[in-house]
């Protein structure tokens, strides 16, 4: 544990900028205790998966906006940030045993997994479809943050439907 503590937070000193970014592993840290607590709470996984993948997503954004700032770029940087982004998150939620029971599933697979990647890609596809209406627009939001509107929104949208789905 004291190994995976130091690993963390020495990517953690890579990765920072000059100003404060919610750019850090210990988010992954907190996203096991956000489950944690929302099990506690009575939250379904696959609510708290949605809401992690959309975390995740971010974080990887912030991340290679940074990189691509400071030109700290190389072959194949956005898919080893993804790959390592996910492994981080996954990883942990699985060696505690919160994935991978075998009653807490849906489709046939884990139900966390199953709202990590629901929550990824509602997230990509909101920050999508507000760069192209921002597009439509002139470069300009159609109102004040637009931006936290759309993927928050569509992340709450997603969590109202699989609140349905898993009652």
């Amino acid at each position: 544990m004291k190994n995976i503590f130091l690993f963390l937070m020495s990517l953690g000193l890579l990765l920072r900028a000059g100003t404060v970014l919610a750019i850090c592993p210990i988010c992954t840290i907190a996203v096991g205790a956000g489950v944690g607590l929302a099990q506690w709470l009575g939250i379904d996984d696959t609510i708290s998966g949605i809401w992690i993948g959309g975390l995740t997503v971010s974080m990887i954004v912030w991340t290679i906006n940074l990189l691509d700032k400071k030109h700290w770029i190389f072959k194949g940087y956005k898919g080893i940030i993804v790959f390592a982004y996910f492994l981080l998150i996954v990883l942990p939620l699985y060696y505690t045993g919160l994935i991978g029971h075998p009653y807490n599933m849906i489709w046939g697979m884990d139900k966390i997994l199953v709202g990590i990647v629901v929550g990824s890609l509602v997230f990509e596809g909101a920050v999508r479809w507000y760069e192209n209406l921002k597009k439509q627009n002139g470069g300009h939001a159609h109102f004040p943050f637009e931006k936290i509107v759309f993927p928050v929104g569509a992340l709450a949208l997603a969590s109202l439907l699989f609140y349905f789905l898993t009652r």
